[in-house]
């Protein structure tokens, strides 16, 4: 008993010293966890959905779960070869944009650039080869999906990120933007991660749910951001739910964009829509998904509705190709969500890693279904 105890005493300590790693991040403090504490999502000890969200569905086995995690369900989970994708100078894409046309490059998963009405903005970048706290344990980026690097982003006006999860906010990767980036806008709590990793408290926004702020206050060409609810989590350590999770919308005097971060679906979609819609480009999530956790993660049909709901006038799926954080075959998300699209008449953005989505009015989407020829 005494050595099991010692042992114990051991693997403990060993952990807690693990977690003090500054790739962990720090819970909110002082200032910053007294703002949490008032927020409305805040109640006994951490952030809430609004509908009660367990993460595991009744109707699904753990047990089972783990053994399709263990031993695998057949399923083609990784790219059988690379995929393919484009390379660009972002800076001379950004350099020579109109400003009346605003962009979008997806970068595989949730990673994107948005040049709109004149400024430069970066959402969830992760540039890392893994989604882990750990460079050499997690999942690895498919073949052919890391064709950019931090680097190669140009002088952003800001980055944006939705929640703290590692696939959607990368240590490595907020270290090498920070000295070209002007500010940082993210969810309530996540600031305390940033400031954390050196980023001066004067360079972070937080936003609670439907809280409002500028990315440019400049005359004839604002670009308001506004928070609004995702139904999700948070969490980069053993602790759960001390940040908050939201999705975010852009509105300039001509564009309305949404920007998911992660959520299963819900009633909050039909009140963004009726409160900021319609929107000229919903880019939602569509991978990643299981029965298990389906009230955290879409399926993918239920994208399609949530962009109904949204009152999108396209749709832009993301959260896939990338990364393999599920059991389901690397491509099923697309698969499934295009053809959901055709079948409710939603045009779909579906473009390579890397290439250009112009939002202008002869609405030229790319919609290459490029993912067939990976076989």
């Amino acid at each position: 008993m005494v050595i099991f105890v010692i042992l114990l005493a051991i693997v403990g300590t060993g952990a807690f010293f693990f977690l003090q790693q500054a790739v962990f991040g720090k819970h909110p403090s002082g200032a910053r966890l007294e703002r949490v504490k008032k927020s409305k999502q805040y109640r006994d000890g951490q952030f809430q959905n609004a509908s009660e969200t367990p993460m595991m569905s009744d109707d699904v086995s753990s047990v089972d779960l783990l053994k399709e995690y263990v031993f695998g369900n057949g399923a083609q989970t990784e790219p059988p070869k690379p995929l393919p994708s484009h390379k660009q100078d972002l800076k001379a894409l950004v350099a020579s944009a109109n400003p009346a046309t605003p962009l979008v490059v997806w970068f595989g998963h949730s990673s994107y650039l948005i040049r709109i009405a004149g400024k430069t903005l970066l959402i969830d970048p992760v540039f890392s080869k893994r989604a882990s706290p750990l460079s050499f344990a997690g999942s690895a980026a498919y073949a052919g999906t890391s064709i950019y690097a931090a680097s190669d982003m140009p002088p952003l006006d800001a980055v944006i990120i939705t929640h703290d999860h590692y696939d959607h906010l990368d240590y490595e990767t907020i270290l090498k933007l920070a000295p070209t980036t002007a500010h940082f806008h993210t969810s309530l709590g996540v600031g305390e991660h940033l400031e954390h990793w050196g980023i001066a408290e004067e360079k972070i926004s937080e936003y609670d749910w439907w809280e409002e702020g500028k990315i440019s206050a400049e005359e004839n060409n604002e670009i308001r951001i506004i928070a609004t609810p995702a139904r999700h989590f948070s969490g980069r350590g053993i602790v759960r739910a001390q940040t908050l999770w939201s999705s975010f919308v852009l509105k300039t005097a001509t564009h309305s964009l949404y920007l998911g971060g992660d959520s299963g679906y819900d009633t909050h979609f039909t009140e963004i829509g009726a409160k900021y819609g319609p929107f000229d480009l919903a880019l939602l999530e569509c991978g990643q998904y299981n029965l298990g956790w389906k009230l955290i993660h879409f399926m993918p049909e239920e994208v399609v509705q949530a962009a109904q709901d949204l009152r999108a006038k396209a749709l832009m799926p993301v959260h896939w190709g990338k990364f393999t954080l599920a059991l389901h075959a690397w491509d099923e998300p697309i698969r499934r969500i295009t053809k959901a699209a055709k079948e409710r008449g939603i045009p779909i953005a579906t473009p390579r890693i890397g290439e250009t989505v112009f939002l202008n009015s002869a609405r030229t989407l790319p919609q290459e279904a490029w993912w067939e020829a990976v076989r």
